[in-house]
């Protein structure tokens, strides 16, 4: 083996010097890779193998012949453990402020985290490894296009985020990676479905931009996220010819119009909770009737969903959120404008049906749950 000591080697990129063999570092420091934001990256190109550093997403990214992807890691213990909190909701006869919090990892009652700015229900949501971005929803008769943030390990206090270009509003909608966070279709005040996508800069402050279109109007889709897509599931539009079987995608990293994923298991799955970590999709419970099925998909191939096991309760307009091995399907209704405070688990990695994990602190549906180890970070 030859080992080659040197202070500087130049000509790198620029047809320089080309090692042939073994090149071997031996240090106990580190190599630095290039880096450089996500923009830079727009009409670089590589051979496969190459490595580099994504300022905006903190990750390593691979190219693989034909795009760059984000180099997967596994997160479950950040900042005091993996936490799923959830926001807002309604239970007759009043929409909900409450934010309350778990340790996904463990099981027991949530906790009290605070309170949004007004009382809100149908939300959006994204989430980064530190924050979580609430946004749009019902506040009082309208929708409006409000967004706000709070720092996941802490509790207390919420921060203005900005304003949504889109005044919607839509149970279980929006998916994130760790950069951007994705809002999908969802309802105007009156009930008018819409197919718009926007997204943020989850890092940042400001006002959510243009995304692409959904395949059709609809309101009411699960959500899910890898690292890589973001996966729409179920939802309706009266009176339009939407397939709320439907499941459709997009890449986060990417601005575009969604693209057809496959079929749930069943038609006219609405008001769905939805749940990820970076290679399984699920999403539980839903309309037309409220009932306890939950479905499986495979986020990086397309395909039909398959069933995965049942919820311990049936119910609609739950929410669900997720570490890299549990998912937890929190809330819902299971009666006219009812409110429930059950808290269910499952092993994402097995198929089976799901475990009692505590209750809410605050009974409600149509609230909107986030964590700090979903599947898209």
């Amino acid at each position: 083996m030859t080992i080659l000591r040197t202070n500087t080697i130049a000509g790198i990129g620029t047809n320089g010097p080309v090692f042939d063999g073994d090149l071997e570092f031996n240090s106990q420091n580190y190599v630095i890779l290039p880096k450089g934001t996500t923009d830079n990256r727009i009409g670089l190109t590589s051979t496969s193998g190459a490595l580099r550093y994504n300022t905006d997403s903190n990750k390593v990214e691979l190219y693989d012949g034909s795009q760059w992807t984000e180099v997967q890691s596994s997160r479950p213990d950040l900042n005091g453990g993996a936490r799923g909190i959830f926001g807002g909701g309604y239970a007759a006869p009043l929409q909900k402020s409450k934010i309350d919090y778990i340790n996904i990892s463990s099981t027991g009652d949530a906790i009290d985290f605070g309170d949004l700015t007004n009382p809100t229900q149908t939300l959006y949501g994204a989430s980064s490894n530190t924050r979580a971005v609430f946004a749009g929803g019902y506040v009082g008769p309208t929708t409006v296009n409000v967004m706000e943030f709070v720092t996941i390990s802490s509790t207390g206090t919420i921060t203005n985020f900005g304003e949504r270009i889109y005044k919607t509003a839509n149970n279980s909608g929006g998916c994130s990676n760790q950069t951007r966070g994705i809002f999908n279709g969802g309802q105007l005040h009156p009930f008018t479905p819409v197919n718009t996508i926007d997204y943020i800069t989850i890092a940042s402050t400001g006002t959510s931009v243009s995304f692409g279109i959904l395949t059709a109007q609809s309101t009411n889709q699960a959500s899910c996220a890898s690292p890589v897509r973001g996966v729409f599931a179920g939802g309706y539009a009266p009176g339009t010819p939407h397939n709320d079987q439907l499941i459709e995608f997009v890449t986060i990293s990417t601005l575009g119009n969604s693209q057809s994923f496959g079929n749930l298991t069943a038609s006219q799955n609405i008001r769905m909770g939805g749940c990820s970590n970076s290679t399984r999709g699920l999403f539980g419970g839903g309309q037309p009737r409220s009932n306890t099925a939950i479905d499986l998909i495979t986020i990086a191939s397309i395909g039909n969903a398959i069933d995965f096991g049942d919820l311990t309760l049936d119910r609609v307009l739950l929410t669900a959120t997720s570490s890299p091995t549990r998912a937890v399907f929190a809330g819902g209704s299971n009666g006219p404008y009812s409110g429930v405070d059950n808290i269910d688990y499952i092993a994402i990695s097995t198929q089976g049906n799901a475990v009692d994990f505590g209750n809410l602190a605050v009974a409600r549906g149509r609230l909107k749950g986030l964590s700090n180890a979903h599947g898209g970070l």
